[in-house]
């Protein structure tokens, strides 16, 4: 039996990191996968030395997507007991961060 869906996605050479676009990432990220946000993304700037950064959490109705980012780096995690289109997700971080440089990992669970 599968419970959820899990999406991976790390990223390199990133450009558009700031809060308030990682803020209009998650709000378009969720409608563009179809997931129905439950309040407001929690978006925090906290760390140290290279692992200083952004951290953000955003509930969804069937679970929740996490992302954690320094100046050039991206690390997210989606996961949702709502089926969602990986490559889609994939190609939307990709464009949205300007980079072509990703790793991914993709699970049922």
């Amino acid at each position: 039996m599968i419970y959820g869906y899990e999406l991976i996605i790390d990223l390199e050479e990133c450009k558009n990191i700031t809060k308030g676009s990682l803020r209009n990432f998650i709000i378009e990220l969720c409608k563009s996968i179809g997931m129905k946000r439950f309040r407001e993304p929690q978006i925090v700037y906290f760390g140290s030395d290279r692992f200083k950064g952004y951290s953000i959490f955003q509930f969804i109705t069937t679970s929740s997507i996490v992302g954690h980012f320094t100046k050039k780096e991206a690390f997210i995690n989606i996961f949702s007991c709502k089926e969602f289109d990986k490559n889609k997700t994939i190609k939307f971080c990709l464009d949205w961060f300007k980079t072509k440089k990703s790793k991914n990992k993709f699970l049922r669970r």
